[in-house]
């Protein structure tokens, strides 16, 4: 199951930078709970597939361009994977790429759970793993 999680994850990845968010909403449990890293503007939590996907469009409003670029391994945790990644972004401001690790948890074939994290080792020791 957990070879499926990280494909189910690389997925993802890839409906996002093709843009297709309905396709993208659709990989969300409905009761699916989102946590934004520390700091970041929305602290969340988001709540629910609805709640999560309206953050997700007012992300996608506020930049021109978001292209999800995994800069690691997907790592395999059981019912999470975790995986190191840059967003490039270009709005009004400069481009901007943000580097954090995403972490899924995933319950039957859907993501239930999702936190970032700006430091890969905290991420990993969440997932049960030495950073």
């Amino acid at each position: 199951m957990s070879q499926e999680n990280v494909e189910i994850v690389r997925d993802a990845y890839e409906t996002w930078n093709a843009g297709d968010m309905h396709a993208f909403s659709e990989m969300y449990d409905v009761n699916a709970i989102m946590r934004s890293p520390e700091g970041w503007p929305e602290p969340g939590p988001f709540v629910g597939r609805e709640a999560i996907m309206r953050q997700w469009e007012r992300v996608r409003e506020a930049w021109n361009a978001g292209v999800l670029e995994p800069i690691g391994d997907f790592i395999d945790a059981g019912d999470r994977v975790a995986v190191r990644q840059t967003w490039r972004v270009t709005g009004e401001g400069p481009e901007v790429n943000l580097a954090m690790t995403n972490v899924f948890t995933l319950r039957k074939g859907k993501i239930y759970y999702q936190e970032f994290f700006w430091d890969h080792s905290e991420a990993l020791k969440a997932v049960g793993l030495e950073g």
